[in-house]
C-alpha cells in the first residue's frame, strides 16, 4: 500500500514540478504562436488599409449622452415628447397583499387617474391577485391617456402580487414607462411585528 502511494506522489510531482525537456517544449511552442499572432495581425492591417476611410463627422460626445435618467437636479439632454424628465407624470402604484391602487399624478402632483382593483369590479380575495391588478392598469392607462399622457414615470410601494402586473398593464393600455422606483418602506428594526399566523 505504501508503494501505491509513494508511486502517487511521484506523478503528482512529476506534473508540478516539470522537467527541462517539457520546458523546452513549451518554449517551441509558444515561438509557433507568436509566428500565427504575427501573421494575423498582417492581414488585419491590410484589411484595414483596403477599407475607406469614411469622411470624419461630428462623434458624440460620452459625457452628454446617457440612457440612464439624470440624476435629481442634473441637467439632461434626454427628451420624451417634448418635455424633460422632471415634467413626466409619475404613476404611483400601492401593491398591498389584499389589493392594488394605481394614481397617475402630473409633474405638479395634480391628480390625472385614480383606480384600484375594487373599483374595476373584484372582490374580496380577488383584489389581492396579478389579474386585478393588470385589470386596474389598463384601466387607468385609458383614463392618463384621454387626458393627454403618453410617457411616464412608475413609482412602485409594497410588496404585494400586483406589482409587476400593475405595470404591464400600464404598458398594454398605450402608455410608455421610461423609469421604474421602488419606494417599498423598509423598517430599520422599528415597530414590532405583530405575531405570526396559525395555519
Amino acid at each position: 500500500m505504501q508503494t501505491v502511494k509513494n508511486a502517487g506522489s511521484r506523478i503528482l510531482w512529476s506534473w508540478l514540478w516539470p522537467s527541462t525537456s517539457r520546458v523546452v517544449a513549451r518554449a517551441s511552442g509558444a515561438t509557433v504562436h507568436t509566428g500565427a499572432q504575427q501573421s494575423q495581425e498582417a492581414a488585419a492591417t491590410q484589411a484595414v488599409e483596403e477599407t475607406p476611410v469614411p469622411a470624419p463627422g461630428p462623434a458624440p460626445s460620452r459625457s452628454s449622452f446617457s440612457i440612464y435618467p439624470p440624476v435629481p437636479g442634473q441637467e439632461s439632454s434626454l427628451r420624451w415628447a417634448g418635455k424633460k424628465f422632471e415634467e413626466i407624470p409619475i404613476a404611483h402604484i400601492k401593491a398591498s397583499y389584499n389589493n392594488t391602487q394605481i394614481q397617475v399624478v402630473s409633474a405638479t402632483n395634480k391628480p390625472l387617474a385614480l383606480t384600484s382593483c375594487g373599483t374595476e369590479g373584484f372582490r374580496n380575495a380577488k383584489k389581492g391577485t396579478g389579474i386585478a391588478a393588470q385589470t386596474a392598469g389598463i384601466a387607468c392607462a385609458a383614463k392618463a391617456t384621454a387626458k393627454g399622457v403618453t410617457h411616464i414615470r412608475v413609482v412602485v410601494k409594497g410588496l404585494g402580487p400586483g406589482r409587476q402586473s400593475a405595470i404591464k398593464g400600464l404598458t398594454m393600455g398605450g402608455l410608455e414607462v421610461i423609469s421604474i422606483t421602488d419606494n417599498t418602506p423598509i423598517p430599520h428594526n422599528g415597530c414590532r411585528p405583530r405575531k405570526a399566523r396559525r395555519l
